[in-house]
């Protein structure tokens, strides 16, 4: 419930959502683009004299062009451009005149240095790659944060519904001998200050046990508010875990821990898509600093003719060709931005490495008392066990001395503190350990597998 409706896991959802249609967007730029223009021209000369028979004759000159290309970037770099320009003109000096004229043909031009293994489309989609597998791991990370929430959250309520219970107990515990000191009290076999201290006590438990009743219902709004369920709808339900406490022994390596969060953290991840981005950022600004050298080379066929089909023919027969090729060097006489910014990459790629490095001392420290909790949790609960054991024993045998008139109520009422103390203690111990664990797994990068979680793809 508080992975479908938990409001930071929906908006991270979002994320990578976004971030996979910005990537395609960015795809855009090798996409053909396709132009096509049409003009008719018209020109008007001055009048000229005929000197053959003195007449005189405007000139008007007429065109009409067709001229459509395509064109586009390759993800080598390669730019290339496909034209088929088509033109007809007519003009009149002395005697009327018309022609078609056309060419099919392509351009292509082959960076050789700069831009030749990465240029700015390719950076700007491998950064895009980089964002959406770094928003991914962030989604990751939010989801396994709100496991390890409710896992928390649900072992805490089993600790506050058995601590409630033990409260109960020693109310139960109280009532018994302060009916029983009252009772002695009327036959005058105990003092009256017995039964104050009893019924004292009685009144301290009721007390405690409506201190752990308060505790259980603000840990069952937590848990429903970590559900995100609507707490007017769900006030009066009434959360119930389908389990108890138990300790499970698990052997525990440290250095298997180290390695298994260092390569699985989304945190050690993400740390790492950020160098990835720096060196890919890094990769492109060094290319920057190199002369541009493209080569260089066109193809194309023509034709002239009295009609378009004649036009047409000739340029699919092939025998008037035009072609070129070459090389064309820009070099930078100074360069100044591209070495200045290829210096401050590297700068900041060593200001990457650095906060990489701290994430990891982060992670090893941060394992090393993870283990050390587990395993100091878990022997806790020995000695809790342990302590609660002693002390039902020896409220046990003190009961026997009181009711044998060989101790007082005051003991009695000590060692039922004792009980009642080491009870609750020995059930903390319990739910402190299975919280361990699961912080354990949610720092070595396992809490989706630990519980049988697998995340669909955004």
């Amino acid at each position: 419930m508080a992975l479908t409706n938990d409001i930071d896991i929906l908006i991270s959802r979002q994320t990578p959502i976004i971030d996979q249609f910005t990537l395609r967007g960015d795809y855009s730029a090798y996409d053909p683009v396709f132009n096509v223009s049409a003009t008719h021209n018209v020109t008007d000369i001055p009048a000229a004299i005929n000197p053959t028979n003195g007449l005189t004759y405007s000139v008007r000159n007429a065109s009409d062009t067709f001229a459509p290309s395509l064109g586009g970037i390759l993800p080598i770099g390669t730019r290339y451009q496909l034209t088929g320009p088509l033109s007809y003109a007519s003009g009149a000096r002395i005697a009327p005149s018309t022609a078609y004229s056309g060419s099919a043909g392509f351009s292509l031009d082959q960076p050789l240095l700069k831009n030749l293994w990465i240029d700015q489309p390719r950076l700007v989609i491998s950064l895009a790659k980089q964002t959406l597998r770094y928003d991914q791991l962030a989604l990751r990370l939010q989801v396994m944060t709100v496991v390890n929430n409710v896992k928390a959250a649900y072992y805490n309520l089993i600790y506050d519904r058995q601590n409630v219970d033990v409260e109960r107990e020693a109310v139960k515990l109280a009532q018994q001998l302060a009916s029983e000191n009252k009772k002695k009290v009327q036959l005058g076999s105990l003092a009256p200050l017995d039964e104050t201290q009893a019924e004292s006590q009685v009144a301290s438990s009721k007390a405690d046990l409506l201190t752990a009743q308060q505790t259980l219902a603000i840990q069952e709004n937590s848990i429903k508010s970590l559900m995100a369920l609507n707490l007017s709808e769900w006030a009066y339900v009434e959360p119930i875990p389908a389990e108890q406490l138990v300790a499970l022994p698990e052997n525990v390596n440290v250095l298997e821990a180290w390695r298994t969060a260092l390569r699985l953290r989304p945190d050690i991840q993400q740390a790492r898509v950020n160098l990835a981005k720096q060196r890919i950022t890094l990769k492109y600004d060094f290319n920057q600093l190199f002369p541009e050298l493209d080569l260089q080379g066109s193809y194309g066929q023509n034709g002239f003719g009295g009609s378009i089909g004649s036009d047409l023919n000739i340029i699919q027969q092939g025998h008037f060709k035009s072609y070129s090729y070459g090389a064309a060097l820009t070099v930078p006489l100074d360069n100044l931005a591209a070495r200045s910014t290829y210096k401050a990459d590297k700068a900041t790629l060593q200001q990457v490495l650095l906060q990489f490095k701290k994430v990891e001392n982060a992670i090893i420290t941060t394992i090393q008392n993870d283990v050390t909790a587990v395993q100091s949790d878990f022997l806790t609960i020995d000695s809790r066990r342990e302590a609660r054991v002693y002390a039902e024993d020896a409220l046990t045998a003190e009961q026997t001395k009181l009711e044998h008139g060989s101790s007082t109520s005051f003991v009695v009422l000590q060692l039922q503190n004792n009980l009642t103390t080491a009870r609750s203690a020995e059930i903390r111990a319990l739910a402190d350990y299975n919280i361990a664990l699961e912080q354990l797994a949610f720092d070595e990068g396992l809490t989706l597998e630990r519980n049988k979680i697998q995340m669909a793809p955004p």
